[in-house]
This record gives structure tokens, C-alpha cells and sequence, in this order.
């Protein structure tokens, strides 16, 4: 439980209206956030991206990916390993050890949309 320290009336404030999927297409991104986290079985880790859009009809919307990099299938770790290779040219960092190196640079993210896997 969290007091909030005064009395929230929600009849004053719009609520957020809910977002569409982002339609795939190629957008301007920058990463703003990101960090290694567990995978569900605790026997790997990914790294966590939060990217903000930066122009378009769709600015200021978010994306976020996950980079598998350290998991027992060795396809899973390929595929992370050619993801952020391709975010390190696009940033002009080729030899990155922390991801917040990453931050703040402009680049082109080419976004596709996977349908959710319980339909």
C-alpha cells in the first residue's frame, strides 16, 4: 500500500486513452533506458531497451526490446549479439561495455509487429 499524501481526484484529470499497436515501419528512435535483467527461468538474462520515438505523427510514443544475451540456445544469443551490432553501428559505438553507452543517439529502427502468441 502507498499513501499518496493527498487526495487523488481522478474526476479532474483526462484519463490516458489507450494506444494502437505502432504500425511497423522505419522511425527515428533513441534508447533512454535499458538494463540486464533475469529471464523467466532464471537461467539466462536479457538486455532490456526502452526507446522513445522521436518524430513523426507518432513522436514521443515508446518501444522496447529485449536482447537475449546470455540464454543455452546458441540461436537465441545470435540473434541478440546481430541486434545490438546493428545498434552499435547505427550509434557509431562499436565497442560498447555498458549499455548506457548507447544512450541518447539517434538511430533508425526498423519496427515489426509480432502477433501475441495466445492469440
Amino acid at each position: 500500500m502507498a499513501n499518496l499524501g493527498t487526495t487523488f481526484d481522478a474526476s479532474t484529470v483526462d484519463p490516458t486513452s489507450t494506444y494502437e499497436v505502432l504500425p511497423p515501419g522505419k522511425y527515428t528512435v533513441q534508447i533512454v533506458n535499458s538494463e540486464m535483467r533475469p529471464t523467466s527461468n532464471g537461467l539466462g538474462q536479457y538486455l532490456w531497451l526502452e526507446l522513445d520515438v522521436l518524430d513523426g505523427e507518432h513522436a514521443g510514443r515508446k518501444l522496447f526490446d529485449r536482447l537475449n544475451l546470455v540464454n543455452a540456445n546458441t540461436q537465441t544469443v545470435e540473434i541478440a549479439q546481430r541486434t545490438l551490432s546493428a545498434i552499435c553501428h547505427a550509434t557509431g559505438k562499436m565497442q560498447v561495455t555498458d549499455s548506457e553507452q548507447l544512450h541518447l543517439i539517434p538511430l533508425q529502427a526498423d519496427v515489426t509487429v509480432q502477433p501475441p502468441k495466445n492469440g
